[in-house]
């Protein structure tokens, strides 16, 4: 298959290159393509075949680990690329859109990671979820990027992001193409042309694609059965009518969200008490309209009855009968019910309020950060940021997202006790990226590779 490869790409190739360009350090770029070509096509496959696919068949469950393993080897190839580039000032001009194609690239490739995270359908993509939307609010991108939209970020995740890929990789080809490799910009520093070894550089390809396989067979992606509603009403219905209370009477996380921004405007009593009561209702059509009862009440009526409410169930045994003289309680005791049967969270997943978002998903998310069951389930198994543990995922069998270490380096440290954390750190991250971008254009920092002379490893020629 590779001598076949090799072939038709052949035309498209560098036919001559330094002497140091046959090194497995050139092979970089080259590697990250093919690392990116095989999340393409097990990403098509998966698409193809949808989420119960992957999450339950033995060969799902095997493209979703190669996926995995590809991700893991183009982040680090492209990472390592972009320092072989930077040592060796390989972004001095006319280089310097290439560099700037490459840290876009780089860009896209977390933000690809990340949203790949939240579409995995398991425990790892709720609690991600969560945490990427404090991150994107936070820095004001929730405006656009809604983490807890399974849709929009589906979108994004197939469509978007790998066309940007293959534009910004199609861009980056065409100029190295022209340019050919960088040559020594030092006088001192001596390096003779001689033919590219393709049989090298495809070789290097195949023994990636094996490892890649081989990985995905060992150390299989990792899963663990997602929090449901259903679960959380059926083993602590305390815990499930304390929150509905909360969400009733617009207290919870989520009815008070503050930040940068407010991505979360939508009425909680609407969408957790009032849509899924009254859907409740069309099934019981002879059970009593307790809403309705509590509605018709003043408002200094109706905040000392919620009061009562949360006073009730704040030491409620989850089995003791409800008192009828309490309308709010009623309502609550109801939709706990409706919960435990799992009709609760189904109806929120697909509800049609005038609230916003339009997507669902965000409801049932939600819902699950406001019981807290998430965050005590992440801490247990220490994937808390505070742990660092976006650096792993939830078995020690497989690497997590171990290149958002410098955001957890700076939660640990300099935004140690900081309110807006999050929100700080991504600005940071952002300016960071910023800078990166910019760095061929900035002068003197610009020449902070040449007195590193880290390039004496990667060209490793005659010296004058």
């Amino acid at each position: 298959m590779f001598t076949v490869l090799k072939k038709s790409l052949k035309p498209l190739m560098i036919s001559e290159v330094p002497s140091y360009a046959n090194k497995f350090f050139y092979s970089l770029g080259f590697l990250s393509m093919i690392s990116f070509v095989l999340l393409l096509i097990t990403g098509v496959v998966m698409t193809f075949f949808g989420p119960n696919w992957w999450l339950t068949d033995g060969v799902g469950k095997y493209f979703r680990s190669v996926h995995l393993w590809s991700t893991q080897a183009f982040v680090i190839f492209i990472i390592l690329h972009i320092l072989v580039v930077f040592f060796t000032s390989a972004f001095k001009p006319p280089r310097r859109l290439t560099w700037v194609l490459g840290v876009l690239m780089l860009a896209c490739v977390m933000l690809e990671a990340e949203f790949g995270y939240v579409l995995r359908g398991d425990f790892s993509s709720q609690w991600r979820s969560l945490q990427g939307a404090d991150f994107y609010n936070g820095s004001g991108l929730g405006y656009w990027i809604n983490a807890l939209n399974y849709k929009q970020i589906y979108g994004i995740h197939i469509v978007v992001i790998p066309f940007a890929i293959m534009g910004l990789l199609f861009l980056h080809y065409v100029l190295v193409r022209y340019l050919g490799i960088a040559k020594p910009y030092r006088k001192d520093v001596q390096a003779t042309t001689v033919a590219a070894n393709h049989n090298v550089l495809f070789l290097r390809g195949g023994v990636t694609v094996g490892l890649i396989l081989v990985l995905g067979l060992i150390f299989p992606s990792p899963f663990l059965k997602p929090t449901t509603i259903q679960e959380v009403a059926t083993k602590d219905p305390q815990l499930m009518a304390v929150t509905l209370v909360k969400e009733f009477d617009s207290s919870s996380d989520t009815a008070t969200y503050q930040d940068n921004i407010a991505p979360y405007t939508y009425s909680t009593r609407e969408v957790y008490i009032t849509a899924p009561y009254q859907q409740l209702l069309l099934i019981k059509t002879s059970a009593k309209d307790q809403l309705s009862a509590f509605n018709k009440e003043s408002q200094t009526v109706q905040t000392q009855q919620l009061k009562d409410a949360a006073d009730f169930y704040a030491n409620w045994d989850g089995k003791s009968q409800l008192p009828a003289y309490n309308p709010a309680i009623a309502v609550v005791g109801s939709l706990v019910e409706m919960a435990s049967t799992g009709y609760y969270e189904s109806y929120l997943a697909a509800i049609n309020t005038t609230a916003k978002p339009a997507d669902n998903s965000t409801y049932v998310l939600r819902f699950l950060s406001d019981t807290g069951v998430l965050e005590e389930r992440a801490t247990g198994l220490t994937l808390t940021t505070d742990q660092y543990g976006m650096l792993r995922e939830e078995s020690t069998r497989a690497p997590g997202a171990w290149w958002l270490a410098p955001i957890g380096v700076l939660n640990h440290t300099i935004l140690k006790g900081d309110n807006n954390g999050d929100r700080d750190a991504a600005m940071l991250f952002g300016s960071f990226f910023l800078v990166l971008i910019a760095y061929p254009y900035i002068p003197v920092v610009n020449q902070i590779p040449d007195k590193l002379r880290v390039y004496k490893l990667i060209w490793h020629t005659n010296r004058k």
